[in-house]
Protein backbone atom coordinates (compact mmCIF):
# COMPACT_ATOMS: atom_id res chain seq x y z
CA UNK A 1 0.00 0.00 0.00
CA UNK A 2 1.06 3.37 -1.00
CA UNK A 3 1.65 5.93 2.29
CA UNK A 4 -1.24 8.59 2.49
CA UNK A 5 1.14 10.68 4.90
CA UNK A 6 2.01 14.43 3.28
CA UNK A 7 5.57 14.84 4.01
CA UNK A 8 7.09 18.36 5.84
CA UNK A 9 10.37 19.63 4.39
CA UNK A 10 13.14 19.65 7.33
CA UNK A 11 15.14 22.93 7.75
CA UNK A 12 18.17 21.00 5.27
CA UNK A 13 15.44 20.06 2.20
CA UNK A 14 15.10 16.33 3.80
CA UNK A 15 11.58 14.93 3.54
CA UNK A 16 9.93 13.70 6.60
CA UNK A 17 5.96 12.23 7.31
CA UNK A 18 4.27 13.97 8.97
CA UNK A 19 3.05 10.95 10.94
CA UNK A 20 4.48 8.21 11.77
CA UNK A 21 4.86 5.36 14.11
CA UNK A 22 6.37 4.70 17.31
CA UNK A 23 7.61 1.95 19.46
CA UNK A 24 8.54 2.94 22.70
CA UNK A 25 7.43 0.40 25.69
CA UNK A 26 6.73 -2.26 22.62
CA UNK A 27 9.21 -5.07 23.50
CA UNK A 28 11.73 -6.97 20.55
CA UNK A 29 9.65 -9.42 19.31
CA UNK A 30 6.62 -7.69 19.30
CA UNK A 31 8.14 -4.75 17.48
CA UNK A 32 9.08 -6.95 14.42
CA UNK A 33 5.19 -7.38 13.66
CA UNK A 34 4.01 -4.23 14.80
CA UNK A 35 5.83 -2.74 12.64
CA UNK A 36 5.10 -4.71 9.43
CA UNK A 37 1.11 -3.91 10.43
CA UNK A 38 1.72 -0.21 10.33
CA UNK A 39 3.95 -0.34 6.66
CA UNK A 40 1.27 -2.61 5.59
CA UNK A 41 -1.11 0.19 6.99
CA UNK A 42 1.06 2.83 4.67
CA UNK A 43 2.78 4.37 7.47
CA UNK A 44 6.58 5.37 6.01
CA UNK A 45 8.55 6.57 9.14
CA UNK A 46 9.23 4.56 12.36
CA UNK A 47 10.62 6.03 15.30
CA UNK A 48 12.72 3.91 17.66
CA UNK A 49 15.82 4.33 20.33
CA UNK A 50 18.33 2.65 21.78
CA UNK A 51 17.31 2.68 24.74
CA UNK A 52 13.69 1.09 23.89
CA UNK A 53 15.41 -2.38 22.88
CA UNK A 54 13.61 -3.03 19.99
CA UNK A 55 15.61 -1.80 17.08
CA UNK A 56 16.43 -5.42 16.17
CA UNK A 57 12.82 -6.08 15.99
CA UNK A 58 12.48 -2.93 14.15
CA UNK A 59 14.91 -3.71 11.72
CA UNK A 60 13.89 -6.81 10.80
CA UNK A 61 10.32 -5.46 9.87
CA UNK A 62 11.37 -2.87 7.77
CA UNK A 63 13.73 -5.73 6.35
CA UNK A 64 11.02 -8.07 5.40
CA UNK A 65 8.87 -5.60 3.56
CA UNK A 66 8.08 -5.32 0.33
CA UNK A 67 8.23 -0.84 0.68
CA UNK A 68 11.89 -0.36 -0.74
CA UNK A 69 14.32 1.33 2.23
CA UNK A 70 14.63 4.63 0.49
CA UNK A 71 10.61 5.00 1.42
CA UNK A 72 11.37 4.40 4.78
CA UNK A 73 12.36 7.57 7.45
CA UNK A 74 13.58 5.48 10.46
CA UNK A 75 14.64 7.32 13.52
CA UNK A 76 16.95 6.41 16.25
CA UNK A 77 17.67 8.13 19.11
CA UNK A 78 21.06 8.21 21.61
CA UNK A 79 20.96 7.27 24.93
CA UNK A 80 22.25 9.27 27.86
CA UNK A 81 24.91 7.19 29.27
CA UNK A 82 26.63 7.28 25.91
CA UNK A 83 27.00 11.05 25.54
CA UNK A 84 30.23 12.27 24.64
CA UNK A 85 32.03 12.78 21.36
CA UNK A 86 33.79 9.15 20.85
CA UNK A 87 30.67 7.17 22.63
CA UNK A 88 28.46 8.73 20.66
CA UNK A 89 30.05 7.34 17.02
CA UNK A 90 30.18 4.33 18.89
CA UNK A 91 26.84 3.74 19.88
CA UNK A 92 25.61 5.07 16.58
CA UNK A 93 27.53 2.49 15.18
CA UNK A 94 25.45 -0.19 17.16
CA UNK A 95 22.03 1.25 16.53
CA UNK A 96 23.09 0.55 13.09
CA UNK A 97 24.13 -2.60 12.98
CA UNK A 98 21.00 -3.98 15.25
CA UNK A 99 18.85 -1.91 12.32
CA UNK A 100 20.85 -3.81 10.36
CA UNK A 101 20.84 -0.46 7.78
CA UNK A 102 23.32 1.57 6.11
CA UNK A 103 22.32 4.60 6.51
CA UNK A 104 19.96 6.43 9.07
CA UNK A 105 17.48 8.93 8.31
CA UNK A 106 17.50 10.86 11.57
CA UNK A 107 19.14 10.70 14.42
CA UNK A 108 17.95 12.22 17.71
CA UNK A 109 20.07 13.05 21.31
CA UNK A 110 17.51 11.44 23.20
CA UNK A 111 17.59 14.24 26.21
CA UNK A 112 19.99 16.86 26.92
CA UNK A 113 21.08 15.20 30.37
CA UNK A 114 22.17 19.10 31.71
CA UNK A 115 23.92 17.54 34.78
CA UNK A 116 26.37 15.85 32.45
CA UNK A 117 26.73 18.91 30.78
CA UNK A 118 28.21 17.08 27.42
CA UNK A 119 25.46 17.50 24.75
CA UNK A 120 27.46 19.48 22.75
CA UNK A 121 30.37 17.31 22.13
CA UNK A 122 27.63 14.78 21.44
CA UNK A 123 25.94 16.74 18.71
CA UNK A 124 29.14 17.79 17.52
CA UNK A 125 29.89 13.64 16.72
CA UNK A 126 26.28 14.38 15.35
CA UNK A 127 27.44 16.80 12.71
CA UNK A 128 30.29 14.32 11.66
CA UNK A 129 27.74 11.56 10.82
CA UNK A 130 25.91 14.12 9.11
CA UNK A 131 29.22 15.05 6.83
CA UNK A 132 29.91 11.21 6.27
CA UNK A 133 26.56 10.55 5.04
CA UNK A 134 25.67 8.48 7.65
CA UNK A 135 22.49 10.28 8.42
CA UNK A 136 20.17 12.73 6.77
CA UNK A 137 18.72 14.75 9.46
CA UNK A 138 20.41 15.21 12.76
CA UNK A 139 18.72 16.75 15.58
CA UNK A 140 17.59 16.41 19.52
CA UNK A 141 14.50 14.90 21.75
CA UNK A 142 13.53 16.73 24.90
CA UNK A 143 15.63 20.12 24.47
CA UNK A 144 14.20 23.14 26.02
CA UNK A 145 14.77 26.27 24.90
CA UNK A 146 17.57 27.20 26.43
CA UNK A 147 19.22 24.01 25.86
CA UNK A 148 18.83 24.57 22.00
CA UNK A 149 19.68 28.22 22.33
CA UNK A 150 23.50 26.32 23.80
CA UNK A 151 23.47 24.23 20.84
CA UNK A 152 23.13 26.47 18.48
CA UNK A 153 25.69 28.94 19.10
CA UNK A 154 28.01 26.72 19.98
CA UNK A 155 27.78 24.05 16.97
CA UNK A 156 27.41 25.11 13.22
CA UNK A 157 23.94 22.68 12.26
CA UNK A 158 20.87 23.63 13.80
CA UNK A 159 19.23 20.46 14.29
CA UNK A 160 16.13 19.53 12.39
CA UNK A 161 13.92 18.34 14.49
CA UNK A 162 13.63 18.38 18.33
CA UNK A 163 10.59 15.63 19.64
CA UNK A 164 9.13 16.73 22.84
CA UNK A 165 6.10 16.13 24.96
CA UNK A 166 2.79 17.42 23.69
CA UNK A 167 -0.51 17.00 23.73
CA UNK A 168 -3.36 18.78 24.29
CA UNK A 169 -3.09 19.12 28.09
CA UNK A 170 0.47 19.92 27.36
CA UNK A 171 0.89 22.09 24.61
CA UNK A 172 4.41 23.70 25.31
CA UNK A 173 3.52 26.80 23.15
CA UNK A 174 7.08 28.24 24.41
CA UNK A 175 9.00 25.25 23.01
CA UNK A 176 6.55 25.54 19.67
CA UNK A 177 7.33 29.03 19.09
CA UNK A 178 11.27 28.59 19.31
CA UNK A 179 11.52 26.08 16.81
CA UNK A 180 9.32 27.60 14.75
CA UNK A 181 11.47 30.97 14.75
CA UNK A 182 15.09 28.21 13.90
CA UNK A 183 13.35 26.58 11.26
CA UNK A 184 13.33 23.04 13.89
CA UNK A 185 10.36 20.51 12.70
CA UNK A 186 8.46 19.98 16.31
CA UNK A 187 7.69 16.44 16.97
CA UNK A 188 5.26 15.27 19.42
CA UNK A 189 6.15 12.36 21.80
CA UNK A 190 3.11 10.53 23.95
CA UNK A 191 0.76 12.83 21.73
CA UNK A 192 -1.90 10.93 22.58
CA UNK A 193 -1.08 11.40 26.57
CA UNK A 194 -0.12 8.12 27.28
CA UNK A 195 -3.45 6.83 28.23
CA UNK A 196 -4.29 8.93 30.66
CA UNK A 197 -7.54 10.29 30.50
CA UNK A 198 -7.19 12.77 27.14
CA UNK A 199 -9.00 10.39 24.88
CA UNK A 200 -12.10 10.56 27.61
CA UNK A 201 -11.94 14.70 27.79
CA UNK A 202 -15.83 15.35 27.11
CA UNK A 203 -14.88 18.15 24.68
CA UNK A 204 -12.76 15.70 22.57
CA UNK A 205 -15.94 13.14 22.71
CA UNK A 206 -17.91 16.13 21.38
CA UNK A 207 -15.19 17.13 18.51
CA UNK A 208 -15.12 13.30 17.78
CA UNK A 209 -18.80 12.50 17.34
CA UNK A 210 -19.53 15.87 15.25
CA UNK A 211 -16.87 14.31 12.72
CA UNK A 212 -17.48 10.63 13.25
CA UNK A 213 -14.36 10.15 14.34
CA UNK A 214 -12.85 8.84 17.27
CA UNK A 215 -10.94 10.91 19.93
CA UNK A 216 -7.94 9.23 19.01
CA UNK A 217 -8.27 10.38 15.66
CA UNK A 218 -9.14 13.91 16.00
CA UNK A 219 -6.14 14.71 18.59
CA UNK A 220 -3.94 13.58 15.72
CA UNK A 221 -5.80 15.32 13.32
CA UNK A 222 -4.97 18.63 16.05
CA UNK A 223 -1.30 18.14 15.59
CA UNK A 224 -1.26 18.12 12.24
CA UNK A 225 -3.40 21.05 11.91
CA UNK A 226 -1.02 22.81 13.78
CA UNK A 227 1.98 21.60 11.31
CA UNK A 228 3.69 19.45 14.33
CA UNK A 229 5.18 15.74 13.40
CA UNK A 230 3.28 13.32 15.25
CA UNK A 231 4.28 9.55 15.94
CA UNK A 232 1.54 7.43 17.87
CA UNK A 233 2.15 4.15 19.39
CA UNK A 234 0.06 1.12 19.02
CA UNK A 235 0.59 -2.48 18.96
CA UNK A 236 -3.52 -3.27 18.43
CA UNK A 237 -3.50 -3.68 14.43
CA UNK A 238 -6.68 -2.10 14.31
CA UNK A 239 -5.31 0.77 16.00
CA UNK A 240 -2.25 1.04 13.75
CA UNK A 241 -5.05 1.54 10.91
CA UNK A 242 -7.05 3.90 12.61
CA UNK A 243 -4.40 5.93 13.50
CA UNK A 244 -3.42 6.82 10.31
CA UNK A 245 -7.10 7.34 8.60
CA UNK A 246 -6.57 11.53 9.39
CA UNK A 247 -5.70 12.87 6.51
CA UNK A 248 -9.35 13.12 5.13
CA UNK A 249 -11.07 15.19 7.47
CA UNK A 250 -10.31 18.96 9.01
CA UNK A 251 -11.34 20.66 12.69
CA UNK A 252 -12.85 23.56 12.15
CA UNK A 253 -12.05 27.00 13.96
CA UNK A 254 -14.53 25.88 16.80
CA UNK A 255 -13.00 22.58 16.78
CA UNK A 256 -9.42 23.62 17.23
CA UNK A 257 -10.63 26.28 20.02
CA UNK A 258 -12.28 23.95 22.28
CA UNK A 259 -8.76 21.67 22.20
CA UNK A 260 -6.43 24.72 22.48
CA UNK A 261 -8.68 25.61 25.84
CA UNK A 262 -7.53 21.91 27.22
CA UNK A 263 -4.07 23.12 28.23
CA UNK A 264 -2.94 22.60 31.34
CA UNK A 265 1.30 22.77 30.90
CA UNK A 266 0.82 19.02 32.76
CA UNK A 267 4.19 17.09 32.08
CA UNK A 268 3.18 13.12 32.14
CA UNK A 269 7.23 12.57 31.73
CA UNK A 270 10.05 13.40 33.29
CA UNK A 271 11.23 17.05 32.56
CA UNK A 272 14.24 17.54 30.27
CA UNK A 273 15.78 20.70 33.01
CA UNK A 274 16.49 17.73 35.88
CA UNK A 275 16.21 14.40 34.25
CA UNK A 276 19.42 12.87 33.91
CA UNK A 277 18.83 8.89 34.20
CA UNK A 278 20.80 6.53 32.37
Amino acid sequence: MSSKVPPIILNNGVEMPQLGFGVWQVPDDEAERAVATALEAGYRSIDTAAIYGNEEGTGKAIAASDVPREDVFVTTKLWNADHGYDATLRAFDTSLDKLGLEYLDLYLIHWPTPARDDYVDTYKAFEKLLADGRVRAIGVSNFEPEHLKRLIAETSVIPAVDQIELHPQFQQHAGREYHAEQGIATEAWSPLGSGRGLLEVPAIIAIAQKHNRTPAQVVLRWHLQLGNVVIPKSVTPSRIKENIEVFDFSLDTEDLAAISALNEDRRLGPDPSTFNAG
